[in-house]
Parts: structure tokens; C-alpha cells; sequence
């Protein structure tokens, strides 16, 4: 399987765990909600569309690329007609979108910035997991000598 058929996958997996909105209504409340993490954009998608994209992305803050995807290959990828805009809410996942991308080195900085977003995550789901053993068995205290 090539880069460019991994990366649509990535797009399907996505939204059948509901990892993705898209559609321009939907990304944008996603985006001013801050639930987005990476917007994308289809190559053949109009300027008004990318306007409209990079007003979200100045909202909620979320980076965004521009895909080398037409908007029917990203629609058949998210099981609809068409899409020009996505918004991927899981940062894991959206991570794993670029890596998948043909030449990456493209968006070594979106990368960076991904990565970092991941590591928080990770360190935040280790601390929430240590909180709940807390709460269920009690913070442990040294042993007296």
C-alpha cells in the first residue's frame, strides 16, 4: 500500500471512531470549540473555502494543510459525495495522517507541532491515570523506618 492510499485510510479510520468532523459548519465549531487539532484542506478546494479555513484556523488556533487530495477522493475516503474541509479532533491521529503523506519533510514544523501535542496528551492521560488509582486505593505513604 502506497503513502497517498495510507493516508485516505487514515481519513475512513478516523471517522468511523468519530475522530473527524468535516464539512465547513462542522470544522468550524469544531475549531471554535478548540476540539480540532488539524485542519485539512482539499487541493481543488475554491478560495472562498480556504478563506473561510483560515478564519477557523485563526479561532480555535488549530494548524491546517493543505492536502494533495481532491475533494472527491477525500469524500469517498470519509464516505460522502464530496469534502473539501476536515478537521481531525484526535492529535494521535492527525499525527499519523502527515507522517502518511507523501514527502513529509514538506511539514517537518506541523510535524514538530504534532508530536509535542501528542506527548502532552500522553503525560496528561498518565497523570489522570495515576489520580484515579489515587482516589481508589488511597495515596501511599512512606514506610516509617
Amino acid at each position: 500500500m502506497d503513502n497517498r492510499q495510507r493516508a485516505l485510510n487514515y481519513l475512513g479510520l478516523a471517522r468511523r471512531g468519530g475522530n473527524i468532523v468535516y464539512g465547513e459548519e462542522t470544522v468550524g465549531a469544531a475549531c471554535r470549540a478548540s476540539h480540532a487539532r488539524l485542519l485539512v484542506l482539499a487541493q481543488d478546494a475554491a478560495d472562498n473555502t480556504f478563506r473561510r479555513a483560515r478564519s477557523f484556523t485563526r479561532s480555535g488556533k488549530p494548524p491546517m494543510i493543505r492536502v494533495p487530495f481532491t475533494k472527491d477522493e477525500i469524500g469517498a475516503s470519509l464516505g460522502c459525495n464530496v469534502c473539501a474541509m476536515a478537521a481531525f479532533t484526535d492529535v494521535a491521529l492527525a499525527l499519523a495522517f502527515v507522517q502518511a503523506l507523501e514527502e513529509p519533510e514538506h511539514y517537518s514544523q506541523l510535524l514538530q507541532t504534532l508530536e509535542t501535542q501528542v506527548e502532552r496528551v500522553k503525560k496528561r492521560r498518565q497523570e489522570e491515570k495515576a489520580h484515579q488509582k489515587n482516589i481508589r486505593q488511597g495515596k501511599k505513604k512512606p514506610a516509617k523506618p
